[in-house]
């Protein structure tokens, strides 16, 4: 299904973005990650713009289409007491001005039947103190989606998946950790890439502006202090 399909991936080196490369690898598609992190795949900051520029100019020198866009690249996560103006607008540089104009760069270039997945979290949603600029990032990236699912009607299908737990180094986890969660269990990479997989597949092709939170049911559990055990401690 996805062999020599052209594959962007960015913050792809690491956890849930390395998790959804190799996978695609693994079946035929030709995969183009960047990442700050060093490593045999273009090395960038993603919160500038010449750097978005220099990827696309270096994947368009090798292909006329592209066909999956998957922005996935981790914001910075700082709360209203520490984070700094600067750091905020880092913040939505990567999590939501960089998968706009990557967009924008490969937009005359999609391939018929393109589609785009943005990886937002379960915390567009629901909240913990002091996670202000992440949060902000990842409600405006699901925002994002389904304006730019409307923008590229008959273009690209555009959907969004919001994570909930989701540990990248496969722990298995027992108690509080996985019965406080509905599924019984924290997610794992995989997780998210099977549904990336499928919203690019075929079988999705009447899904479009869609978020998907795969969460484990977290954000469906109700929690009243005093209620089926819930305690509240501050």
């Amino acid at each position: 299904m996805f062999k020599d399909k052209v594959v962007i991936v960015t913050g792809g080196a690491n956890g849930i973005g390395k998790c959804i490369a190799n996978e695609f690898r693994s079946r035929g598609a030709i995969v183009y990650v960047i990442d700050k992190q060093e490593g045999e795949h273009f090395v960038g900051d993603i919160s500038k713009k010449e750097i978005l520029e220099a990827f696309a100019t270096e994947v368009l020198s090798k292909h006329d289409k592209v066909n999956i866009i998957i922005n996935n690249a981790l914001p910075l996560m700082k709360g209203i007491d520490e984070c700094s103006f600067e750091e905020f607008q880092y913040a939505l540089s990567v999590g939501v001005t960089a998968p706009f104009y990557l967009v924008k760069l490969f937009m005359p270039h999609l391939a018929e039947g393109a589609s785009i997945i943005n990886i937002s979290s379960s915390r567009d949603r629901m909240s913990q103190p002091q996670t202000e600029s992440y949060t902000a990032a990842k409600g405006g990236i699901a925002a994002l989606t389904h304006a730019l699912a409307v923008s590229l009607s008959g273009k690209a299908r555009v959907n969004s998946i919001s994570p909930g737990w989701i540990d990248t180094a496969y722990t298995i986890y027992e108690g509080p950790d996985a019965t406080q969660q509905p599924a019984g269990r924290v997610g794992n990479p995989i997780d998210i890439a099977n549904m990336v997989l499928f919203l690019c597949s075929d079988k999705a092709g009447f899904i479009t502006g869609e978020n998907i939170c795969i969460d484990g049911g977290m954000t469906k559990q109700m929690i009243y202090h005093g209620d089926w055990g819930w305690k509240l401690e501050k």
